[in-house]
């Protein structure tokens, strides 16, 4: 992720005025900003304009535009520092893993989580309030609307896209070890592969030395990092990504290794999200790896969260039957 420095308010009006000209046309874009006079004697930047590109900068700039360090109060709506681009890699515009190309082909749709029927701002809520460690955008903010029509023109993109695009460049799929996760295991893992990146303390690198800008590489625990609400937070989630993923440009660990080191990533401490036993209404279509209960069968948390997953998923599909 590679954040950029805003532009000061003068010489953002003077790119978009020069663009405007060259074009002919009025041009809109996340750097022009509406009622610039009475914000700019507030202190504050005002709300931008609810584009496609918005969108896109959001995902990739999220501390930054919508961070706890945000000049405007009304627009923190971050808890972490995290990106959305931190798991969402190259915005979204990938194939294969946590890609966003294919969001608008799975919605609307039910969600066992919220035992209703969810809508693409909805999934966005959950990652606001989970990955994010924050909490909701309106449903008629710029930023709501902007982040949803990026990402229905992403679904345009991979529509247009030919077969070949369409195939992601990923290892063979992760398949779950038929024990416990191995926490000393997974701390090797780390120390050896993950370190350099993330940080001997897991706390990641900064993009910059201005914390409102985030991280180049995202911390995986810590008051930065996401929730124990977050999907991230279950181990197999963490493991296909991790399978799939990581080390960045170099995604060559074998299933042992992605599931012991989700589990030693998952082990430490994170932010909590309260009221997280309103889940699942419905318990039986609660994850297996769901590492918070309750749950609608008899096996212990532990084995929720760390495995082994077989006993728990033969039990499910046993009720099924």
């Amino acid at each position: 992720m590679i954040i950029h420095q805003r532009r000061s308010e003068r010489s953002g009006l003077a790119a978009a005025v020069v663009v405007c000209s060259a074009i002919g046309a009025v041009v809109v874009g996340a750097t022009l900003y509406q009622g610039r006079g009475q914000a700019a004697e507030a202190g504050a930047p005002p709300p931008p304009v609810a584009t496609e590109e918005y969108g896109r900068r959001l995902l990739r700039e999220t501390p930054e535009l919508l961070g706890q360090d945000h000049p405007d109060p009304d627009r923190r709506y971050v808890g972490n520092r995290l990106a959305c681009a931190s798991c969402h890699l190259n915005i979204g515009t990938d194939p294969g893993t946590l890609t966003l190309l294919q969001t608008t082909e799975h919605y609307p749709r039910f969600s066992g989580r919220a035992d209703a029927m969810t809508d693409v701002e909805d999934r966005i809520n959950e990652c606001m309030q989970r990955s994010m460690n924050g909490k909701p955008l309106p449903m008629d903010s710029p930023e709501m609307i902007a982040m949803a029509s990026y990402l229905r023109a992403l679904g345009a993109q991979y529509a247009a896209m030919g077969a070949g695009s369409k195939k992601a460049d990923e290892p063979a799929g992760f398949r779950t070890p038929n024990r416990r996760a191995d926490l000393p295991a997974g701390q090797s893992v780390y120390t050896a592969r993950c370190r350099i990146c993330h940080g001997a303390e897991g706390g990641g690198l900064l993009a910059t030395g201005d914390l409102r800008r985030g991280y180049l590489f995202p911390p995986l625990w810590g008051p930065d990092s996401y929730n124990d609400g977050a999907g991230m937070a279950r181990v197999l989630t963490a493991s296909r990504f991790i399978k799939a993923r990581m080390p960045l440009g170099q995604p060559d660990l074998t299933d042992d290794e992605a599931f012991d080191v989700a589990a030693f990533v998952n082990s430490k401490p994170r932010p909590e999200m309260p009221n997280l036993e309103n889940d699942y209404p419905n318990r039986a279509v609660k994850p297996i790896d769901n590492g918070y209960g309750p749950y609608a069968d008899d096996f212990p948390q532990d084995q929720h969260k760390y495995g082994p997953f077989q006993p728990i998923d033969e039990y499910y599909k046993a009720l099924k039957r």
